[in-house]
């Protein structure tokens, strides 16, 4: 058992105890509970828990934020309720209502498993960039690029593989068919480059492309699916409806190795033949419209982005624009989009210093000193709920500040190569895979003016007015004696001898 046991029983407890867990994950700061009834859990005994940062009611899913060491508190969780991590229970989840919620539930429930690992790549594929701008050309062509190439590259260039583990589990397939289907993707031979580099196209199917083989006498439309994200998904969700149906209709004593045949045998040709021409098209459509709205005002584009940036956050909606980051750095080789949130946690940190300055309670300022920190790397939800939300006014500035940085950004084209490293180890995302370092020096830039703004404005107009509720809340206990009392209306001392 880890050293947050106590903090996980009482966790366990206001959420209504294991037998009211659908299932159970974490991201970076949260745990996301899927819970059969919301309303056996306390919101008010969890949001005043020690250890608890806040609680919110998002995308069909009840999140305990918790701050950076949330996978030990997961791993003390689960281990209590004496439940597998990552799947709390076996029941059907109740699947959360409205269409955006539910995209949301799943991009979130698909890439939290993988986020540690993919952010540890882009770290070493940031630090690979860094030293090819560093050390020039000849290190572009040493074994030691390769190696650490191969290293941060391999979550990307597989991702297909990857994700098709974790949304394996998400759509209860077995994760292990879930890997065989994102390896199928990926496999160097059906990639359209490699069929377009082996001979002339049959024919065309107009918007969809052109096709160079056929299966079973139906034209296939190769696509390029290393690296990509929605395809493995879509054709994983429909691999788990077929597995569901497979274990009725196959008998028991068959089901080990016939299930997962009828699995493969009927997605992944529907994913090549029909789910991957189709999904390559619309998402390439809106890659393209992203892409057009940030040529044609990249400062409106920017702004947008910088300044909602952190109330997506909040509601964990910012996962609605991975996936798009994803498909940017794929067919475009950058990204605009996320670029332009990087600004966003630093103008966040920057407000909550401001305030640290002017705390007065000595016990606030020891809470707001680290999450000042959890910022500079990235991580704001300590920020946010612990400190500017609830004043309010900091947290607006600092909207205001991530948005005018990250127009800066966005008007002197600073886009993100690599999905990486948050906060400080972010920055190196910025530098070409050539070792062209203009985006990393406009993110700085744009970092200081969001800072900068932040700081100064919230450090003007906010003020530290919680030793005075402090003293409003406790001066009635102060009076005592018959020559003054307390009016039960505006709970003010009236002094008996000055009425008289």
């Amino acid at each position: 058992m880890g050293k947050y046991e106590q903090l996980a029983r009482d966790i366990l407890k206001e959420v209504g105890g294991k037998e009211n867990i659908n299932s159970l994950t974490h991201c970076i700061t949260r745990l996301r509970f899927k819970l059969k009834d919301e309303s056996k859990a306390n919101d008010d005994n969890l949001k005043n828990m020690p250890g608890v940062v806040t609680v919110m009611h998002s995308a069909g899913q009840y999140q305990v934020v918790i701050g950076n060491h949330v996978p030990a508190v997961y791993a003390d969780v689960c281990e209590i309720a004496g439940i597998n991590a990552g799947a709390a229970a076996d029941e059907e989840e109740e699947a959360p209502k409205g269409v955006f919620n539910k995209l949301i539930d799943i991009i979130s429930g698909c890439f939290s498993p993988i986020l540690g690992p993919m952010c540890a790549a882009g770290i070493i594929k940031g630090l690979n960039a860094l030293l090819n701008f560093l050390l020039g050309a000849s290190y572009a062509t040493s074994g030691t690029y390769m190696v650490l190439n191969a290293i941060g590259d391999a979550v990307f260039y597989f991702m297909p593989v990857m994700l098709g583990y974790s949304s394996a589990k998400k759509f209860k397939l077995n994760p292990v068919t879930g890997m065989l289907i994102g390896a199928a993707l990926c496999y160097p031979t059906i990639q359209a480059d490699a069929l377009k580099a082996a001979g002339k196209a049959v024919g065309s199917l107009g918007v969809l492309g052109s096709y160079y083989k056929t299966f079973a006498g139906i034209p296939w439309i190769a696509a390029n699916y290393t690296s990509t994200v929605v395809p493995v998904l879509v054709v994983t969700a429909l691999a788990g409806k077929i597995q569901k149906l497979a274990k009725k209709l196959v008998p028991e004593m068959l089901q080990n190795f016939f299930v997962p045949f009828f699995v493969l045998l009927i997605s992944l040709p529907v994913g090549f033949l029909i789910i991957g021409p189709v999904v390559s098209l619309a998402t390439n459509a809106l890659s393209t419209g992203f892409t057009s709205l940030f040529k044609m005002s990249p400062v409106v584009g920017g702004a947008l982005v910088g300044f909602f940036w952190q109330i997506l956050v909040i509601f964990g909606l910012h996962w609605a624009l991975v996936p798009l980051a994803m498909i940017n750095i794929t067919t475009l080789g950058y990204d605009n989009v996320l670029a332009s949130s990087f600004a966003a946690s630093f103008a966040q940190t920057a407000a909550l210093f401001a305030m640290f300055l002017k705390m007065k309670d000595e016990n606030r300022k020891a809470l707001a000193l680290p999450a000042v920190v959890s910022g500079i790397c990235g991580v704001t939800e300590p920020s946010i709920y612990g400190f500017t939300l609830p004043e309010k006014k900091p947290f607006i500035i600092s909207c205001i500040g991530g948005a005018i940085g990250a127009a800066f950004t966005a008007a002197t084209n600073a886009p993100v190569y690599i999905m990486g490293g948050l906060g400080v180890f972010g920055i190196v995302n910025y530098i070409s895979p050539k070792g062209d370092a203009h985006g990393m020096y406009m993110q700085l830039i744009g970092i200081v003016i969001a800072m900068v703004v932040s700081f100064v404005l919230t450090y003007i107009l906010w003020s530290d007015h919680s030793e005075e509720k402090t003293a409003e809340t406790k001066a009635p206990e102060k009076v005592s004696g018959p020559e003054s009392i307390v009016s039960p209306v505006a709970g003010k001392v009236i002094n008996l001898k000055e009425l008289k």
